[in-house]
This record gives C-alpha cells, sequence and structure tokens, in this order.
C-alpha cells in the first residue's frame, strides 16, 4: 500500500493549481495504454481542472471517465457531479467512455449497478494489487477531511466488502460513493486542495487522519496544493 502522506507540491494559486493538475493529467494520459481509467471527482477546485484539461489536445479517444461519488440527484440537477463535469469538460472532449453514477431508481439500486459496471470494466469481482482498478484519481478534501462522499462519522467509512456505498446521512442529499477498496486501487491517486480553509484538513489528512486519511492506496499519491492551503502564503512556494 502507499503513503498517505505521499508526496506534496505546492503551487502559487488556484489557477496554477488547475494548470499544473492538468499536466498532470496529460502526462499519464499520453503515457498509459488504452484504456486508460481516469476518475473525476466534485468541487470548484477540481472543476477548474476540467475547464483547463477540455482545452487540452488530448488523446481522449483512448480514456474512460468514472466518478468518485455523486449526490442523489438527476444528472441535470445543479448539484449533479456529472453536470458539473459535463458542462467543464464532457461536452468539450470525445472520451472512451464515459459512466456517471446512475441517480434513478432507489440509491441501494444505483450503487449496485455502478459497482457492476465497475466490475464489468475491470474484468473481475475482485481486485489484483498489481493491477489497479484506475490509472488516475482525482480526489478532493474537505473542510472536515471527507473525501470522495466518505463523510465523517458515517457507516460507509467501514465497508470494505463492496466497490460502492450509499451515504444515507452527513449532507442535505443522499449520496452514493466508492468505497476505501475501489479509490485505493489506483496507480495515481490526485489530491487536489486549494484555500486556507484546508489548512488544518490538509494537515491531518496527511497525518492519517480525518476519512481522506484513512485511505490507504495501492499506488503513488501525490498532494497537489496551492500556497493558502499549505499556509505558505507569506513565506512564499516551491516544488
Amino acid at each position: 500500500m502507499g503513503d498517505i502522506a505521499g508526496t506534496m507540491e505546492v503551487v502559487a494559486d488556484a489557477q496554477a493549481l488547475a494548470e499544473r493538475a492538468a499536466d498532470i493529467v496529460a502526462g499519464r494520459m499520453a503515457a498509459a495504454p488504452a484504456p486508460f481509467r481516469l476518475v473525476l471527482a466534485g468541487g470548484s477546485t477540481p472543476r477548474h481542472t476540467y475547464e483547463v484539461l477540455a482545452g487540452r489536445g488530448l488523446k481522449w479517444d483512448c480514456t474512460e471517465i468514472f466518478f468518485g461519488d455523486e449526490r442523489f440527484v438527476p444528472p441535470d440537477d445543479p448539484q449533479s457531479n456529472y453536470r458539473m463535469a459535463r458542462e467543464a469538460l464532457l461536452n468539450h472532449v470525445g472520451p472512451r467512455g464515459v459512466f456517471p453514477i446512475p441517480t434513478d431508481g432507489t440509491p441501494q439500486s444505483a450503487a449496485d449497478r455502478y459497482a457492476e459496471i465497475l466490475r464489468q470494466q475491470y474484468g473481475s469481482s475482485e481486485l489484483e494489487p498489481a493491477v489497479p482498478l484506475f490509472h488516475l484519481t482525482i480526489l478532493g478534501l474537505g473542510d472536515d477531511g471527507h473525501t470522495a462522499s466518505l463523510l465523517p462519522g458515517q457507516p460507509v467509512l467501514g465497508v470494505r466488502d463492496r466497490w460502492v456505498a450509499v451515504v444515507p446521512e452527513g449532507r442535505e442529499n443522499q449520496r452514493i460513493t466508492l468505497t476505501y477498496p475501489a479509490l485505493e486501487s489506483s496507480a495515481l491517486t490526485l489530491f487536489l486542495v486549494s484555500g486556507a480553509a484546508k489548512r488544518d484538513a490538509l494537515a491531518q489528512a496527511r497525518g492519517g487522519s480525518l476519512p481522506a486519511g484513512a485511505l490507504k492506496p495501492r499506488g503513488e499519491v501525490l498532494w497537489l496544493v496551492d500556497a493558502a492551503a499549505a499556509g505558505q502564503d507569506d513565506e512564499g512556494y516551491g516544488f
């Protein structure tokens, strides 16, 4: 398993973060064999990265897009992660496949269907340590230390026998999220963290605390953070 502390790279601001994140995604996409399986996160920081990626001439026809979590709302709802990704990125590129988390039927049936999609794309119902489910997983970090919809104090934090689970409480909408085992099966886990409000959560998560810190990725971990989140506003920044 990888070390959740991983490597931290500090950039000047949110714009620099989006550009650098796009560079990392582009580099991995160019080097990986097809299909390149990419997991998208919700949130304003990832959205900026997607907008930058939309302007890059990448080999999207070799890329399959998945989602780390979703609110149980219709796909055209303003709170939908899929809608955000579609508007920022997917409408502007031509991926080989896009696999949004279903939000029809019941939350449990939707979670079960997404788990089956993942199994079909992976080719097995058992995760092999040497064969990652995803090539690159983009994750955000909440002020409370959650990532995807692994929310503090919720039973989902203990789910290890499923790849996808329902999170019925803890937020306004019910949510569906990839669980720790699915998120941990990634060649690269890329956390995007921006803003001074994330400083405490960043430090605690990299130290192994909070829901995000309990993740034990099998591959590389890179924390891409801006100077405000790193607490380097007045000290300069570096790599």
